[in-house]
């Protein structure tokens, strides 16, 4: 789940379209010079058009998972996040007061009790 409860369907939410197509174009990109690579000697038209019918599909499961709310982290976010952790780990961690000691009582000074004189000797 995204969280402590599931998010509803919400169509006033917007779909990041262009952020969609071009994950997907690099996707292809990557995946056609992996291509390339391994079946150099050896070419055929099959996983290209496979790739080409990835692109629909790609993008709609994206669009539908927007709808539901869902919204991968930008690597601008990403960065953010680290500095703030960099941030806080150098910065001194700020000590809480220092508690003082209660006064001595009956109880805590181990003075005037008869419990306690006895077990001085």
């Amino acid at each position: 789940m995204l969280g402590t409860r599931a998010m509803a369907w919400d169509r006033t939410r917007p779909v990041p379209w262009a952020r969609l197509v071009r994950d997907w174009v690099l996707y292809v990109g990557i995946m056609c010079v992996v291509l390339l690579v391994v079946t150099s000697d050896d070419l055929r038209v099959a996983p290209f058009a496979g790739l080409l019918v990835s692109g629909p599909i790609f993008v709609a499961i994206g669009a539908v998972l927007a709808k539901f709310g869902y919204q991968r982290k930008t690597f601008r976010d990403l960065r953010a996040e680290s500095a703030a952790r960099a941030r806080a780990r150098a910065e001194p961690v700020s000590s809480a007061p220092v508690r003082q000691r209660p006064a001595p009582t009956r109880r805590t000074s181990g003075g005037s009790s008869p419990a306690a004189r006895k077990r001085r000797r």
